[in-house]
């Protein structure tokens, strides 16, 4: 069974991955036209609440994703990541589904635009988060 939970957090990782790397892109060209014609998914990327300090939050979901995999991966190799991978995910996924509820709350109530692929991320993200404390109450005696 935690095969299965595993495998399910690694392709949501995967696509979560795959619609931040998109968003970046789309940060990094501005061409709307990669909205696929959604005008509110280039009105969230374009607002100063795309960026932190700089950097497009786009690149640290992707950043995020991609350690969420390496965890996975690294389960098998390492000791460490074998005793504290799961927690790390948690801990990884815990802080991207509170930035992503803070994001949408902005993108919907500040911006008044939503983003479809920023909603994506959330529910991968979410996915991930809660695969993981499935995950952890596996490991604890109850």
């Amino acid at each position: 069974m935690d095969k299965g939970f595993k495998w399910a957090s690694i392709i949501a990782a995967i696509l979560g991955a795959l619609v931040a790397a998109y968003l970046f892109v789309l940060k990094l060209t501005s061409i709307t036209a990669l909205c696929l014609n959604s005008g509110d998914c280039a009105t969230v990327n374009a607002s100063r609440y795309s960026e932190i300090f700089g950097i497009p939050v786009s690149l640290l979901g992707l950043l995020a994703y991609l350690a969420i995999i390496g965890i996975h991966a690294l389960k098998t190799r390492s000791r460490f990541f074998e005793q504290n991978g799961n927690l790390l995910v948690f801990g990884l996924s815990l802080a991207g589904v509170v930035f992503s509820a803070y994001l949408t709350y902005i993108s919907k109530y500040v911006i008044n635009a939503v983003c479809p692929f920023c909603v994506a991320s959330a529910i991968f993200i979410t996915i991930i988060f809660v695969l993981s404390i499935v995950r952890l109450m596996g490991q604890t005696e109850l």
